[in-house]
């Protein structure tokens, strides 16, 4: 087992944050990037209300002609971005890599907007799910999308299926440079997918030992009451089926490499999974995460995982990782919008940037 901390890191971690940028930020895009939806079913799932096929709602970020006009991209409270909707891709390279990003409780594919377009502008295809039922994309949270997280993984396998069905980007994609990033119960997700298992017991005994880690998350604590869990996971039929399932493997062979931030639940995870894991994988977190708290999570999820790099961020939070807020959302929704500790979003996105862009690049572009 090898685990490294990058020189560099270790300097970051007592350094500030805009001292500690990567040097791989560009101050200008390489290229215009190009944004579009597309919406795809699993045939082989239900949607939580029993009503249809569950749901795949992706938006792509990719490389686009050099004359293509960019526009700023507001959803809801967040500065999602700046892209060109519908535009036309670039022809060259004719094969690009594909990465996958899963956004955490709560969250929506617009959240990632600003890892998924600085990719795609440094040529990547870019694909990010709105995971059912535990999506602000969609008009109403489900208690099920939030309690069985495990669900997720499975969306990512067939986003990749229908993408490579896709007239529009499958001929576009190189299935042989597949990669994935994810954030919060997304970097689970991330991790899923090269080989990460739970253990249905390991989590009921951890829940058991120290409750108030298996609170509900922020993102639903509000809409839902443990009450409501505990009614769920005893008497709901289809998340007794699905709890009978947690322990499966959602390994997907054709993903290289996976970047993970502000993973979660690691209690819950088998070490035997995690030392088994064979792509790259590169985690990052704030030191002062007190979702995913580093020494509970992140931590150990790399000690375990061969060749895992681990990158700390002095004085970031775990909501530092959502996008740039609109006026509206720094005045109003405070908690995820402003950070804490004088830290600048923005320069702390640049740093992941740079990371993630070092990291692709050195699994998937060789």
């Amino acid at each position: 087992m090898v685990f490294r901390l990058n020189l560099y890191l270790v300097l970051c971690m007592v350094s500030t944050v805009g001292a500690c940028t990567s040097t791989q930020q560009l101050a200008a895009r390489p290229q215009p990037v190009g944004m579009s939806t597309a919406h795809y079913e699993d045939s082989l799932r239900r949607n939580w209300n029993d009503t249809g096929d569950r749901p795949l709602n992706v938006t792509v970020w990719y490389p686009a002609v050099a004359n293509a006009k960019e526009s700023p991209w507001e959803v809801a409270i967040f500065n999602a971005g700046l892209n060109a909707k519908d535009a036309v891709m670039t022809a060259s390279p004719s094969k690009m890599p594909l990465i996958l990003l899963s956004h955490g409780t709560g969250g929506s594919a617009a959240g990632l907007g600003w890892l998924g377009e600085a990719l795609a502008a440094n040529g990547y295809i870019v694909a990010a799910v709105n995971h059912h039922g535990n999506t602000g994309a969609e008009p109403n949270p489900m208690l099920q999308g939030t309690v069985v997280w495990w669900d997720r993984p499975q969306d990512l396998s067939v986003v990749i299926d229908r993408l490579l069905a896709d007239s529009r980007f499958g001929p576009r994609i190189d299935a042989s440079r597949i990669g994935v990033a994810g954030f919060s119960i997304g970097g689970y997700t991330a991790l899923a997918v090269v080989g990460t298992r739970l253990s249905l017991a390991q989590w009921q005994k951890f829940c058991g030992d120290t409750p108030i880690a298996c609170k509900l998350p922020p993102e639903v604590s509000d809409k839902f009451k443990p009450v409501d869990v505990e009614r769920m996971v005893t008497q709901d039929h289809r998340v007794l089926v699905a709890l009978s399932h947690m322990g499966d493997s959602y390994a997907d062979p054709r993903i290289k490499a996976a970047f993970v931030m502000a993973p979660v639940v690691k209690a819950a995870m088998t070490e035997d999974s995690l030392k088994a894991i064979k792509v790259p994988v590169h985690i990052v977190v704030g030191d002062k995460d007190d979702q995913a708290t580093p020494a509970y999570n992140a931590a150990p999820i790399a000690a375990l995982i061969p060749g895992a790099e681990l990158q700390i961020l002095p004085n970031v939070t775990h909501y530092t990782f959502l996008p740039t807020c609109t006026e509206r959302g720094n005045n109003y929704v405070k908690d995820l919008c402003i950070s804490e500790f004088g830290v600048d979003r923005n320069a702390v996105h640049q740093q992941v940037i740079g990371a993630a862009q070092d990291f692709f690049s050195h699994n998937l572009m060789q």
